[in-house]
């Protein structure tokens, strides 16, 4: 059986953490089933050592580490906490510079120009470090296009995608790679149908950005990485291939964007 490649997830979120289980548990329960790989995505510095954390412990688990646009501290702390990130990417599992990016739709946010000045710092030590990111762009398309256009050598994904189709064709112009989360099961998301059957098969990524959106028939629970195969039947469904074509086209691009062999 082929097995699912989430390019997303959150396995340190306290949603797995209870008197019954804990993430490793879980993490080793996903790997007995269909997932022979998961990307743990960070959101600030100690999350970023505990996605390290479960690296350590789980052969096809592998690591991003970054900070979060809602988890952006004053700017005064910006070079001080990029050098300990460039410190962690130092470390064999960890491939990616993420979740980075722009949110808008809070406005209990921190302000727009501390995310932007966060995301640019981050782009900066990807291009550096020669590493691919994983945008978060929610509400802020066109700052956020704008911004990664000025940094051509970056490239990477954009994940849960929100935006138009259009910005997407674009997008994998550049080189970008695009991923959907179990939103595509939902009803009434014709916008993301239209992206999804939009996107080139090698720029395609599949993720669950978990314990966030489980996908239809799991939706309103906790989501798992082994739900992505709901989505997998979904996206295969709206772009007429087989299941585990996309399945298979999935891991295989994560694993070329990512870099793991």
């Amino acid at each position: 059986m082929i097995k699912l490649f989430d390019s997303h997830a959150h396995y340190d979120d306290a949603r797995y953490t209870n008197d019954e289980s804990t993430p490793y548990k879980v993490l080793e329960e996903q790997f007995a089933d269909n997932v022979q790989y998961i990307l743990g995505a960070s959101v600030d510095l100690e999350s970023a050592k505990r996605q390290i954390e479960f690296s350590k412990q789980f052969e096809g688990f592998y690591a991003s580490v970054g900070i979060h646009p809602e988890s952006c501290p004053d700017i005064s702390l910006i070079d001080e906490t990029i050098e300990q990130l460039s410190e962690l990417c130092n470390n064999e599992k960890v491939c990616a510079i993420g979740e980075i990016g722009l949110d808008y739709y809070w406005e209990e946010n921190p302000p727009r120009d501390v995310q932007k000045a966060w995301f640019e710092a981050q782009l900066q030590l990807a291009e550096k470090k020669n590493m691919p990111v994983i945008i978060h762009d929610r509400e802020a398309h066109g700052d956020t296009f704008e911004i990664i256009s000025k940094y051509p050598g970056v490239k990477g994904v954009f994940h849960c995608y929100s935006g138009s189709k259009e910005m997407a064709r674009e997008l994998v112009k550049r080189g970008w790679y695009v991923s959907f989360t179990g939103v595509v099961t939902f009803p009434k998301t014709d916008r993301v149908a239209e992206v999804v059957v939009s996107v080139p098969d090698d720029y395609l990524l599949l993720e669950t950005d978990a314990p966030y959106m489980a996908p239809v028939p799991k939706r309103g629970k906790t989501n798992y990485s082994s739900y992505a195969y709901y989505t997998a039947e979904k996206i295969a469904e709206l772009r007429g291939q087989s299941t585990e074509f996309v399945i298979q086209k999935t891991l295989e691009n994560a694993k070329r964007l990512f870099n793991i062999k």
